[in-house]
């Protein structure tokens, strides 16, 4: 009769612990990846349903829908051009005034601030991410637009004289290219606010020093060694903002006028393209009137989808610096 080592239980005990710890693990890879692969096949899906229920208006309309200014449901003519360049415009009304808050405020987060200061104020920031859009639509009509009605549309057309140009010119009606701007920066501003306040956080303390060691004031460290250190990442920042202004809808409808013309006024009532579907997707109801709404999305997915891969890859280039 052979004998059974007296050690051999212990041994196979441990070999069962390491096999299940290694199923274990396999289990979770595989749950891991498989909530990691959604989101593509989310953003798949997305873009498959967008783009097949626009490709009649695509394949009708063509190039049209873009450049028309004709928008005529009765006539079937789809003409989306005055919206996309109000998404345009308020876009870019909003960058022109958020950047500079954005980025004032991540450096005094990051250079001036002191520490018990620091975290209260990066969260008051970021709060306004957490506002939802309603909120600033209803804040917009009743406080901004009269606001900007009454005082600062007169201001900037008559105290400043700003009405001979084209861009102050008009009546003011509050409901406005400018008042949608105003309402996208303030959303724009803590994404921009946090991206930046990140990457100035992430300069190495060397880059400071060397600067402060070779007779540079606090400011000139700050705009020579700091800022062009981490220029690429404040730059995805402001691009990430961009996304955030291109895609928004409930505040912008509410405050921008819907009003279907191209005017190079910020005055003037507006469009965009989000505004736009949201407004007339209830009332459609021949098919393609629908498909163009779908077209305008199809148009408003693609950019948005451009403007944060850009984005991202921005953001990605700082990081890579920083591990080399």
């Amino acid at each position: 009769m052979t004998a059974i080592p007296a050690d051999s239980a212990p041994k196979d005990r441990r070999r069962l612990a390491v096999h299940r710890v290694e199923i274990g693990d396999r289990i979770y890879e595989i749950l891991t990846t498989a909530c990691a692969l959604v989101v593509p096949a989310l953003v798949t899906a997305i873009a498959i349903a967008i783009f097949a229920a626009a490709w009649p208006a695509l394949t009708k309309l063509s190039a049209s829908i873009i450049t028309s200014s004709d928008w005529d449901v009765g006539a079937g003519r789809f003409g989306a051009a005055p919206a996309l360049f109000g998404t345009i415009v308020s876009s870019a009304v909003a960058l022109v005034i958020a950047t500079p808050l954005a980025i004032g405020v991540a450096i005094f987060l990051s250079e001036f601030s002191p520490r018990w200061l620091r975290q209260p104020v990066g969260f008051l920031v970021d709060l306004l991410a957490a506002v939802p859009s309603v909120v600033y639509g209803l804040w917009g009509i009743f406080v901004l637009i009269p606001m900007l009605r009454e005082h600062v549309m007169p201001f900037l057309r008559d105290t400043l004289h700003l009405g001979a140009t084209p861009f102050f010119s008009g009546a003011a009606y509050g409901p406005s290219m400018l008042a949608a701007g105003v309402i996208l920066a303030i959303m724009a501003l803590p994404y921009i606010s946090a991206v930046s306040r990140e990457v100035l956080l992430a300069v190495p303390r060397s880059q400071r020093e060397a600067a402060l060691a070779l007779g540079a004031t606090r400011w000139e460290m700050i705009r020579d060694a700091v800022v062009p250190y981490a220029k690429s990442g404040i730059i995805g920042g402001i691009m990430l903002g961009l996304g955030r202004a291109l895609g928004e809808t409930m505040a912008v409808t509410m405050v921008i006028g819907n009003r279907p013309e191209i005017s190079a006024s910020l005055f003037a009532p507006g469009y965009t393209m989000a505004s736009l579907i949201a407004n007339e997707f209830s009332e459609a109801t021949s098919d393609l009137h629908l498909s163009a709404l779908m077209a305008v999305g199809a148009v408003l997915f693609i950019i948005t989808l451009i403007v944060n891969a850009i984005a991202r890859w921005l953001v990605w280039q700082v990081s890579r610096e920083r591990a080399i």
